[in-house]
């Protein structure tokens, strides 16, 4: 290393305490307007088992203040407070019962906490909101610490209004974010100075954990692994004398995986078709009318539930295309690394993350979450945000008013109105924005890269 020129480059300072304090404040706002958005729903009357009235199923999609928390209130035995997975099941219809959920275990065991105390769907919905938002907050620290002020399209962001309690999002978004902020932060006060093995294995024990909540933190793991066997910011923190670091990669791997496993095991054991239930009912899922995926869209009519052989080769094609879209990713960020010298392990997964919403047979208006910390992550032009909000906002209302349509037995065809127009906007718009994005990302640098230079750049002299 020439005189003068740093070992390593120095992260780029986050928001002092007072900034992120406000930051974190604004986030509150934000997640109070969107339990309150969902609160629409909840009352003023219920029935004998908490369900919200009157005519709650209407309101529900007519209002545009439907929630999966307030909605699965009955129907898996969380109103009974039965312990979930233990003595659960699915059964020949594709149904869960005995307590079991359609959700991996974290998620479960947060779906029990939020009603153990509670009686009706509002009081469900109140404190599975109190119980969430703690990772939301987090969540815009730990951004504001990465990437300043940009954490503002994670605090102030309109899908934050619409889907921060519509499902149990907010853990696993924290769990992926606080995996970028340790590989490039560290923590304590030796900070990003630690080992890059260390922060490595400990972001990829939260992406473990992650998976835990919902499946996707665990496609991540692939670009970390990659960004260890390279040696972190060009190759400098490589073991001495090695040109890659594979055990280090390996390693990184068995962390991710032994967390995963380590935090499903109890379950398995305790209850294990339960536990089995809630991976069984995401195979068993159709790419329906409910899915929001350009698989049910782009094969329709085809796409009818009732084509077996149409979607058992949905069940092949959607992943066979998402993986490829995986390894284009790391293809790409591979050929960055050769000319940089670093390789761009959140770009990658930015773009990864992509490949998952575009070509998975289901794609839940919720998912955007995941999305959003990469918008702040990645230094892409405010265009792609901007638009990739406005078509989100037309799925995220259209689909509702749409579905209230069709419950109300009205004229629903996709030329009938604004609803239907809104949830073609919603589908196509986003697909055809994630197909830019997954380029977009790609190019891009993030807020946590250092400047650029080449690899030729090192051996330059330093200025004076």
């Amino acid at each position: 290393m020439p005189d003068g020129s740093p070992d390593r480059e120095k992260p780029v300072v986050g928001l002092g305490r007072a900034a992120l304090a406000v930051l974190v404040l604004i986030c509150g706002f934000t997640l109070f307007l969107g339990f309150a958005n969902k609160d629409r729903c909840t009352g003023p009357e219920f029935d004998a088992w908490g369900r919200s009235g009157p005519d709650f199923d209407t309101r529900k999609y007519m209002d545009v203040c439907y929630s999966d928390i307030q909605y699965l209130w009955i129907g898996r035995d969380i109103d009974k407070h039965v312990f979930p997975y233990v003595h659960g099941g699915i059964n020949e219809r594709g149904e869960m019962v005995g307590g079991a959920v359609e959700y991996p275990v974290l998620t479960g065991l947060m779906i029990w906490a939020g009603a153990l105390f509670a009686t009706t769907d509002a009081g469900f919905l109140l404190y599975s909101a109190l119980l969430m938002a703690p990772f939301g907050l987090a969540t815009a620290w730990l951004l504001g610490r990465l990437s300043r002020w940009r954490a503002l399209l994670w605090a102030l962001s309109p899908p934050m209004v619409l889907y921060a309690f519509h499902n149990w999002e907010l853990p696993v978004v924290a769990c992926a974010v606080a995996a970028v902020y340790v590989v490039h932060r560290g923590w304590g006060k030796r900070g990003a100075d630690r080992p890059l093995r260390q922060r490595a294995y400990v972001a990829a024990a939260l992406l473990g954990i992650g998976f835990a909540f919902k499946i996707y933190p665990a496609i991540f793991v692939l670009p970390l692994m990659l960004y260890v066997v390279t040696g972190g910011v060009r190759g400098r923190e490589l073991p001495e004398g090695r040109t890659s670091d594979v055990p280090g990669m390996v390693r990184t791997a068995l962390v991710a995986m032994g967390t995963a496993v380590a935090v499903n095991i109890p379950f398995a054991v305790a209850g294990f078709n339960g536990w089995l239930a809630s991976f069984a009912f995401q195979g068993m899922r159709k790419a329906d009318i409910s899915s929001n995926s350009i698989w049910f869209w782009a094969l329709r009519p085809s796409s009818n539930t009732d084509n077996a052989v149409v979607h058992g080769l949905i069940g092949i094609a959607s992943p066979v295309f998402m993986f490829a879209s995986f390894g284009v990713a790391c293809y790409v960020g591979w050929s960055r690394y050769q000319r940089e010298g670093t390789f761009p392990w959140v770009a990658v997964s930015a773009a990864m993350l992509c490949g998952f919403l575009l070509l998975h047979k289901v794609h839940s208006p919720q998912y955007t979450l995941w999305l959003v910390p990469m918008f702040v992550l990645m230094r892409i032009k405010w265009g792609w945000i901007i638009a990739y909000f406005f078509a989100d906002l037309a799925m995220g209302v259209g689909i509702f008013l749409w579905f209230g349509e069709i419950a109300a037995d009205r004229p629903a065809g996709i030329y009938d109105g604004f609803a239907a127009q809104a949830v073609m906007v919603g589908v196509w718009g986003r697909a055809g924005l994630l197909i830019g994005l997954f380029i977009a990302f790609l190019a891009a640098r993030s807020t946590v890269d250092p400047p650029l230079m080449t690899r030729q750049d090192e051996f330059l002299p330093a200025k004076s």
